[in-house]
């Protein structure tokens, strides 16, 4: 009798090609139509239908390529691209030194509970900056440096994915002072950032708990019996691949400075993006400092008058530190000209795929805005929250984002393009504006956890050679615990008017 094949999840292109050719049906049959523009918001009551804006083939295939590029509707992916291969090159050249995995193998001769509790902290640093400044992007240097340490220790890539995907996710669920998504959504419904803060600090706190428990337990059961991992199938081609030999030799005294310098680069990052005149309501030490350093002689020339102050960052400047200090580390210990290239160059081709992906998962926005269908959706919510109590509009509201947030995966562009019209609706069901605010972001950062629409998401499982319904049957349980504490947080919220 002949063995029925096992059904195989596509690869994330195809997987998210697959949903660009969706897309691209769902403009045939929902109706296209439009708001109103003003200050860069959609006016509420203005929406109207207009000409259809079927997508066919030739726009399906430009799609992936105008991901890259952009479109005048659509921002394009090509800066995140280069930033992902930058960073390959970066860690091929500290990868040369060998004190990455010098320092991974001194961690595990440390001890197990090492491991475990750095997955906590790393969760916490993570959630951190996603609740801070929304980390998203800046992740992807990371994952080649965690699945190393996990895999080695008995764990899997799974693991690795989860500490950084669902860490920094949870933080951009709460957006405590995200200026992309809190900032953003605040300024369109017209109040202050410290609105809501009580509220979402409490969802900072509780979900990082969750996410971090949950991460934690599911890596203790892989460690004591390999055939837990939902990747069991892949643990012994992993440990070939990614793991390092705990034997290493002692850390020397250069690869000690390689680690500085390397650790150096993540800080000088998140100094660098995360908003700091927008957190104190003032210019900031850093560009205050940056301003002076300009303005001396010479040496303002030499730093660069096109240069930017830290907390002023974004793509651009990280790509341009990750270049920079991958020179520093070079020079430290003494790799020359000709190697430099060749390695740096193969790191970069390491992660073209994860870079390509990003360009592909961007192209479905492309779709959607080219088809005119975003502005309808958003219309049929309008319409079914408008006249509801205020428990059924806050849980209504919260529901009707969880859609809105995989056809719009940015937050920013989330915000700009719903809040105009969601803020006045939240007013007359007698939901405060902040309500509605928290209610974007719980849900946003509940579908960027798992949206094949993210570069991010998909890149990440790439690196980690997962593919995305494996990703889904482990986030499963965690999914409909966030959703539920979510939606309980959010009643509280509404009916103790914090």
């Amino acid at each position: 009798m002949e063995k029925i094949k096992k059904f195989k999840m596509p690869n994330s292109f195809t997987t998210l090609f697959i949903i660009i050719i969706l897309v691209a049906v769902m403009t045939w049959i929902i109706p296209a139509g439009q708001y109103e523009v003003a200050d860069g918001n959609f006016v509420p009551g203005t929406y109207e239908q207009i000409e259809q804006a079927p997508q066919g083939i030739w726009e399906v295939l430009a799609a992936p390529i105008l991901g890259l590029l952009g479109t005048e509707a659509t921002e394009g992916a090509i800066e995140v691209s280069l930033f992902i291969m930058v960073v390959g090159g970066f860690l091929a050249i500290v990868n040369k030194t060998g004190a990455v995995d010098a320092g991974i193998a001194t961690l595990i001769r440390g001890g197990e509970e090492n491991v475990n509790r750095l997955i906590w902290v790393l969760m916490f640093v993570f959630a951190l900056g996603g609740s801070t400044y929304g980390m998203a992007e800046e992740t992807m240097a990371f994952y080649p440096l965690l699945i190393p340490l996990m895999v080695t220790v008995g764990m899997d890539s799974l693991t690795a994915v989860a500490v950084i995907l669902v860490g920094s996710g949870v933080g951009v669920l709460s957006s405590t002072v995200n200026p992309f998504a809190t900032g953003v959504a605040s300024q369109m419904a017209n109040i202050s950032m410290a609105d809501g803060m009580l509220l979402r600090i409490l969802f900072f706190i509780i979900t990082y708990l969750m996410g971090a428990f949950y991460v934690s337990r599911y890596a203790k059961r892989v460690r004591a019996d390999n055939r837990n991992s939902y990747i069991a199938d892949k643990m012994e081609q992993q440990k070939e691949e990614f793991s390092v030999e705990s034997d290493t030799a002692e850390l020397t005294t250069k690869q000690k400075v390689i680690l500085v310098l390397f650790t150096l680069t993540f800080i000088i990052m998140i100094l660098g993006l995360v908003p700091w005149s927008d957190l104190l309501g003032r210019a900031s030490f850093f560009e205050n400092m940056h301003e002076t350093l300009l303005g001396v002689p010479i040496l303002g020339n030499l730093a660069g008058q096109s240069s930017i102050a830290l907390g002023q960052w974004y793509l651009v400047e990280i790509t341009i530190l990750f270049f920079a200090m991958s020179i520093l580390i070079a020079i430290v210990y003494g790799i020359n000209e000709s190697v430099f290239v060749d390695t740096f160059l193969e790191g970069m081709k390491d992660l073209v795929t994860v870079a390509m992906i990003t360009a592909v998962a961007r192209g479905i926005q492309v779709i959607m805005n080219d088809g005119q269908i975003t502005a309808t959706v958003l219309h049929w919510g309008e319409l079914a929250l408008s006249g509801v109590s205020e428990g059924i509009f806050t849980v209504f509201t919260y529901l009707f984002y969880i859609p809105m947030s995989f056809l719009i995966p940015s937050t920013s562009g989330l915000a700009a393009a719903t809040m105009g019209i969601m803020g006045p609706l939240g007013q007359f069901a007698g939901v405060g504006e902040a309500i509605v605010v928290t209610a974007y972001q719980a849900a946003s950062g509940i579908i960027n956890l798992i949206t094949p629409t993210s570069g991010v998401v998909m890149g990440a499982l790439a690196i980690a050679d997962i593919d995305w319904g494996t990703w889904l049957k482990f986030m499963g349980k965690l999914l409909g615990l966030l959703v539920i504490a979510s939606i309980g947080l959010l009643l509280i919220g509404t009916y103790l008017n914090i």
